[in-house]
């Protein structure tokens, strides 16, 4: 396994980017903290390149990302591709869940990251809980 060397730089960001979560981060949080969802480990703002994800589950290697309205303007979308793309070629599996979704469909939202996570592991829904 490589190792990264230390970077404070990247620790002292993800704890600025936890410390101002938005209600939609500290929502889905609540959902994935503590391997509550069909056990699988998530962590959040974690850094992966230049980038930081704000949910990351390491063992399937995949991101799921919160988008709200801010993410609707031009500039904002083109990075969210650039940033995908990059995800993706690292072998990241990337799912953007907009942040009325996640309010209004919550539900939806976590048996759709699950059955990503279940097919990404090789595992079942059977061999875990939503």
């Amino acid at each position: 396994m490589q190792r990264r060397g230390h970077q404070p730089w990247r620790t002292q960001r993800s704890q600025v980017l936890r410390s101002r979560q938005v209600e939609a981060e500290d929502l889905m949080w609540r959902e994935l903290r503590n391997r509550r969802l069909s056990g699988y480990k998530f962590v959040r703002q974690a850094p992966v390149g230049a980038y930081f994800a704000d949910f990351l589950c390491r063992e399937c290697k995949v991101v799921v990302e919160l988008d709200g309205e801010t993410h609707s303007a031009e500039a904002e979308l083109a990075h969210d591709a650039a940033r995908t793309v990059f995800l993706e070629t690292s072998g990241y599996r990337v799912l953007r869940v907009w942040n009325d979704e996640l309010r209004t469909n919550m539900s939806g939202v976590l048996r759709t990251i699950a059955s990503v996570l279940d097919e990404v592991s090789g595992r079942g829904p059977e061999d875990g809980t939503v």
